[in-house]
């Protein structure tokens, strides 16, 4: 809990106020990782960049992970134009950018971790830039700017005129404003967002990490790269960052030239087909890589129900009807007693835990429904969490739907729908419960602050469409005379401003 944080609504992040470059004292330690693998060419020239720097040189420490030496590439050597406190660790097990980040994340000592890669060479106030808002805000994810450029100018140069031209403001004499590239795609997203300021929960999806800063603790709480993954891991780890209640904002004073294109703006579709099936599987986030009809390993909606004590015939009723939602992507989890069954010889009619037996029984080889003793500590898995208070009130069959849409579209954190007995279900947007439990202070109200946050509305149960359990149609497999009117058809938001669309790119 840090109370003391300033509070970003959704990702608006034009509430923050930074000083100006050059007008103030940092203190935070950074650790730059720089993942590199056949960097012979552009290393010596961006460690000259990073030796010009305006961010205090005690202040910095810089780990270069050689990702080609264990494959047969020439090992890499620091140059001697480089940061004062610098390093080379070899990679030993496992390959790929995600497995370098990783390893040089865990052997980092700063309290901020700046990736920037071997072939981005840094403006003089690149690290300024990008460390003076985590001085401010400890849940920020900042996006340096770059250019791509030919490295060409610089063959035959000496790192340390590299160095001297960064330190005085001359790179232009190599690279001079008609020859910058700029990164099209990203460009065209911060152009339509306003910076990223309006685009709300899915600024995650423009995190592109070849430069860009983040907390260790937030990389931490994420759970950090995945390194299983060869491509997308900027975009995976994006997403994980999202859910840890990350806020991401671009700094165009955090200036770099990358030394080259990459393999993503020469072999843009065979790299987005190649992602699309490892990253649809990870990123609920990416709704329209998926399909109808398919189970993912993390799902876009969990549902919860603590079943301890209820009746069977009301949990297999309320659990059908989520199941049969024309929302496919979501899991249940149940919460029961389920050890304490036993096969101890009894009439099974008379079995004091028959409720739970037969609730267990129906469900055992589902592979949507998982079977709890109790919720796991820590972030929900899925993107969304709704949680039951009890099970005598169902939701139709497009409820589910209609519900997760309209928090999408207006970008809220919460949405609550009361019943009439008084009991709720409550679907809260788990990036926006994160953020608001990293700021809450003592004494409030997490509802109160996801509402300040994100936004909060409440429904009733008939408006959006749960009715009694035993009254929701739940057709079998054969033998239906087809489905019944849903009741809740007519239910709809077109008063709703529409919240962007986006294409994964």
């Amino acid at each position: 809990m840090t109370s003391s944080q300033p509070r970003v609504r959704r990702n608006e992040w034009g509430s923050l106020l930074v000083p100006p470059l050059g007008a103030w004292q940092p203190h935070l330690n950074v650790s730059i990782v720089m993942p590199a693998y056949g960097a012979h060419r552009t290393l010596p020239y961006v460690l000259a960049g990073l030796s010009a720097q305006t961010y205090p040189s005690h202040l910095v420490e810089l780990i270069v992970v050689d990702d080609g030496a264990h494959a047969g590439q020439e090992p890499l050597v620091l140059p001697d134009v480089r940061p004062a406190n610098a390093r080379i660790v070899q990679v030993e097990h496992g390959w790929g950018r995600a497995n370098a980040c990783a390893l040089g994340a865990g052997l980092a000592d700063g309290d901020v971790i700046h990736w920037l890669d071997a072939d981005m060479l840094p403006s003089r106030e690149h690290v300024e830039a990008q460390l003076r808002w985590h001085h401010e805000i400890d849940y920020a994810v900042v996006l340096g700017n770059k250019w791509f450029v030919d490295p060409a100018p610089l063959d035959g140069v000496a790192p340390a005129e590299v160095r001297d031209a960064v330190a005085e403001d001359r790179m232009t004499e190599y690279f001079p404003a008609d020859v910058l590239e700029p990164h099209e795609w990203v460009e065209r997203y911060y152009s339509r967002f306003d910076d990223l300021r309006t685009i709300g929960p899915r600024a995650c999806r423009i995190h592109v990490g070849a430069t860009a800063s983040l907390a260790r603790e937030l990389y931490r709480e994420s759970g950090g790269m995945d390194t299983s993954l060869k491509l997308g891991e900027d975009i995976s780890l994006g997403y994980r960052l999202g859910e840890a209640g990350a806020v991401f904002l671009p700094d165009r004073e955090a200036r770099s030239w990358h030394l080259g294109r990459t393999h993503v703006m020469t072999r843009r579709a065979e790299v987005n087909d190649y992602n699309d099936c490892f990253l649809s599987d990870r990123l609920p986030e990416l709704r329209n890589k998926r399909r109808a009809g398919r189970l993912y390993a993390v799902p876009y909606l969990e549902v919860v129900l603590d079943t301890t004590g209820l009746q069977h015939g009301s949990v297999v009723a309320t659990v059908d009807s989520v199941l049969e939602s024309t929302l496919p992507d979501l899991q249940v989890t149940l919460i029961g007693p389920w050890s304490d069954l036993d096969d101890t010889r009894i009439h099974p009619l008379e079995d004091p835990m028959l409720d739970t037996r037969l609730v267990q029984a129906s469900y055992a080889g589902d592979p949507r429904v998982r079977l709890v003793e109790s919720l796991p500590e820590g972030r929900c898995p899925a993107m969304f969490r709704m949680t039951l208070e009890n099970a005598e009130w169902a939701p139709t069959r497009k409820t589910l739907a209609r519900l997760l849409h309209h928090l999408e579209r207006t970008h809220h954190g919460l949405r609550i729908v009361r019943m009439p007995d008084g009991s709720t279900a409550r679907i809260e947007r788990t990036a926006a419960v994160s953020r608001s439990q990293h700021v809450i202070k003592s004494g409030e109200f997490l509802d109160d602050v996801l509402d300040e946050l994100f936004g909060a509305w409440t429904f009733d149960a008939a408006e959006v469409g749960f009715w009694p359990c035993h009254e929701v149609h739940r057709p079998r497999m054969q033998g239906t005379a087809g489905e019944a009117e849903d009741p809740a058809a007519a239910w709809d938001f077109t008063d709703v401003p529409t919240a962007p669309s986006l294409k994964a790119e």
